[in-house]
């Protein structure tokens, strides 16, 4: 029997049966509870009336959790257009920094200490190349967006930065870089594993990551991570602020998996599309519901991380004063960060299309009150 391809679906069918076998935490089962219960009645929502043919229909609540595939657009709309006044007009190179798999196993286990001291040795790396004063002699901006998942929802830590392609100076001016691809990648890549793995030395003796106790087991990771290249990848991203806005909103609220790489579900298996970034080659895998489930669980943050982060003359409590001075430098004029205004402002919500009459306006009559879970 084919069911619809999606991830409620495959949660709604075998999230019990996986249940009884993997031990979930809390807040895997929260994020489960809201991808089921968005956009049902569970949720209540509003009751609509056509204005010609009178058919209701019923509009449900979204559970607007950042996980659930059917929810993130708005928000990613929403925050691209607060960014836009905060693009400069200069190339911004885009870096990706990668944990190596090696540690995944201790993500599984503190995997909110781990990705902010991911978050930490980035910044700590690039602000060090973007003050030396035989690179850039001044202060970089940054902002990042953390993402956990490969293509096949295999555990895949890595930071997405877009980084304005210059540094604000001691003296107010503007050092625009040499180079489109902003440091070289393999001096990045060394520095970041230093960093990095001093960082962890230090807090495995802090006692920071209290799972992790084997000492051999200690001392063979951090062997294994010093003898290992880590991957930086960098490219540039062209200048204009609509492109890098939308660019880095492709990556802001992008989640593990969307309802569209689900392309068929029965019987208990799912076929996932994905592309193979060895060959380039758009493939097709099949998957149980329940190993679909678990790949997708492993990428559930904890409450109240914070995945997108700005650092340097991008950081809230500086960002206004120091992209002043940036625009000011660079000659440009401050009238390119006024707000856009939308050709629909103030004017009146009219309602949806009918979908039955095609005709008539689909308007709100009044609310429906959630329905509690099992309720009939």
């Amino acid at each position: 029997m084919t069911e619809s391809a999606s991830l409620q679906a495959v949660m709604a069918s075998a999230l019990d049966d996986y249940a009884q076998d993997h031990r979930l935490s809390p807040r895997q089962w929260q994020v489960s509870r809201h991808i089921l219960d968005c956009r049902t009645e569970a949720l209540g929502g509003f009751a609509q009336r056509c204005d010609q043919c009178g058919e209701e229909t019923p509009l449900s609540h979204a559970c607007r959790d950042r996980h659930c595939p059917r929810c993130p657009r708005r928000a990613s709309e929403d925050w691209c257009a607060r960014q836009k006044a905060a693009v400069l007009p200069v190339t911004y190179p885009h870096l990706v920094f990668t944990l190596p798999a090696v540690l995944n196993p201790w993500v599984e286990l503190h995997d909110r200490e781990l990705y902010d001291l991911l978050f930490e040795t980035v910044w700590a790396t690039l602000r060090t190349f973007g003050a030396d004063p035989k690179r850039l002699d001044g202060q970089l901006g940054m902002t990042a967006v953390l993402h956990t998942w490969g293509q096949t929802l295999t555990r895949h830590v890595h930071l997405h930065c877009l980084v304005p392609g210059g540094t604000l100076s001691a003296q107010g001016h503007w050092n625009p870089a040499k180079s489109t691809y902003l440091f070289p990648v393999r001096a990045l890549s060394r520095h970041f594993r230093g960093g990095f793995v001093s960082r962890l030395r230090q807090g495995l003796d802090a006692g920071r990551f209290e799972r992790i106790t084997d000492t051999a087991q200690i001392q063979a990771v951090l062997d294994a991570l010093m003898a290992t290249d880590w991957v930086v990848y960098s490219k540039p991203c062209i200048t204009h602020t609509e492109t890098v806005v939308d660019y880095l909103g492709r990556y802001s609220h992008r989640i593990a998996l969307s309802d569209a790489r689900l392309l068929y579900f029965a019987d208990g298996e799912v076929e996932l599309a994905y592309t193979d970034y060895r060959d380039g080659r758009h493939k097709v895998m099949t998957l149980e519901a329940e190993e679909l489930l678990r790949r997708f669980l492993l990428h559930v943050l904890p409450k109240g991380m914070m995945r997108i982060r700005h650092f340097g003359f991008l950081a809230n409590r500086c960002r206004n004063q120091r992209l002043g001075q940036i625009r000011e430098a660079i000659e440009t004029a401050r009238a390119e960060e006024t707000e856009r205004t939308s050709a629909d402002e103030g004017v009146p919500f009219e309602g949806y299309p009918c979908p039955h009459c095609r005709q008539g306006r689909v308007r709100i009559i009044g609310p429906i009150a959630p329905k509690p879970w099992g309720g009939g």
